[in-house]
């Protein structure tokens, strides 16, 4: 007689089934849940929204929560990311992007940028906070989560997590999550599409360095990644994916990344990393002609920092509208890329950084002397 070898499932497969079996699950009525459960919600939104002020808050609740909750690595992930979003931000107030670009034009990009990096907060800070109060309480409260509008994939990567804390999977999960949310509330939205993504095409990619991913580290050392086509969703998530790798497959380099982290405080400002470079301030006497002023990635001879403000001297606040209802979940293959396919990244990018800033400045330097 022969036997079947019996062969638990993987983790991943458990996962993949689940979902397949996952409808468009609809939220109870508020009245269904108990005083506490209300309560925290309320608790959680009110919290969300403290720190939900601008870039440079929401990039330090991120690190605050990683430091308490190491096991949460997307919260440094975040973290990094975010602070590329202040640089972007700010830069559309610094020294090259204000010769290049009308008044009208930085403002649509800053309401690009900040809408997308407002939305992915409200959607993943009230997932950590509930993640903080099932600590608290000794048992898993994600059934909470379409109660604060998050997709129902999720609910089942937190409780996966929950039983076998399994970083990676994780991780990842929540970058195809933040992702997917984003496609149609940004990245899609008809707006953004007209004034920013298909206006400013070749500058986003080609001369704005948006698509550089910046891990800093000590000594002004820099590595990192690069986004060749953001309106990808796959491209985006492979990127959120190998990311991941530089940050994490290398334990030495987390910790200096961490490290820095720790010790440098986000502004916004360029000068956070590269205070050889930029300043916060102006430097140089107005009026002067425009000379270049890089060489390989170096100041030539008495040259004057580049400037790059802090986020509170570029931007006020904005008063965000609330975010778009709806799921973006509605097929079980997105697990696919939960897989672990991706081996440890290098992250080499200072030179390909160093030579798009020579671009950048070439770039205002000719579009200074066309208009001027």
């Amino acid at each position: 007689m022969f036997f079947l070898r019996y062969r638990e499932k993987t983790p991943l497969e458990r996962i993949r089934d689940e979902l397949k079996q996952k409808g468009k699950s609809k939220k109870a009525d508020l009245e269904t849940l108990s005083l506490k459960d209300q309560t925290l919600l309320e608790e959680i939104k009110r919290e969300t929204e403290k720190h939900n002020l601008n870039n440079v808050t929401r990039t330090k609740a991120y690190l605050d929560f990683y430091l308490r909750y190491p096991e949460i690595q997307w919260a440094f992930l975040g973290h990094m990311v975010s602070r590329n979003g202040g640089y972007n931000m700010t830069d559309l107030q610094g020294e090259f992007l204000t010769r290049l670009l009308s008044k009208k034009e930085r403002m649509s990009f800053f309401s690009f940028l900040e809408r997308g990096n407002w939305l992915i907060f409200q959607d993943v800070y009230p997932q950590f906070l509930l993640y903080r109060e099932s600590l608290r309480r000794r048992r898993k409260l994600f059934y909470l989560l379409s109660h604060l509008q998050v997709s129902t994939f999720m609910e089942t990567i937190w409780n996966h997590f929950w039983e076998n804390e399994d970083r990676y999977i994780h991780c990842i999960a929540l970058v195809i999550n933040e992702q997917s949310y984003l496609e149609k509330r940004v990245v899609q939205h008809p707006i953004y599409q007209k004034e920013v993504l298909r206006k400013l095409e070749f500058f986003l990619q080609d001369v704005l360095s948006f698509n550089h991913i910046l891990f800093p580290f000590e000594n002004k050392g820099l590595r990192g990644q690069t986004l060749h086509q953001f309106e990808s969703l796959h491209e985006r998530i492979l990127l959120g994916k190998r990311l991941y790798a530089v940050l994490f497959k290398n334990q030495d380099f987390h910790n200096r990344v961490l490290e820095w982290a720790k010790s440098h405080h986000h502004t916004g400002s360029r000068k956070d990393y590269w205070p050889h470079l930029f300043n916060n301030v102006r430097e140089g006497a107005p009026g002067l002609s425009y000379l270049l002023r890089l060489k390989g990635c170096k100041l030539r001879k008495r040259a004057s920092r580049f400037y790059s403000p802090s986020l509170e001297n570029a931007w006020k606040n904005i008063i965000h509208p609330e975010a778009e209802p709806g799921d973006w979940f509605h097929d079980f293959r997105v697990a696919d890329y939960l897989e672990d396919d991706i081996d440890m990244v290098d992250g080499e990018i200072k030179d390909e950084y160093c030579k798009a800033l020579e671009r950048l400045e070439i770039a205002a330097l000719a579009k200074k002397t066309i208009l001027f």
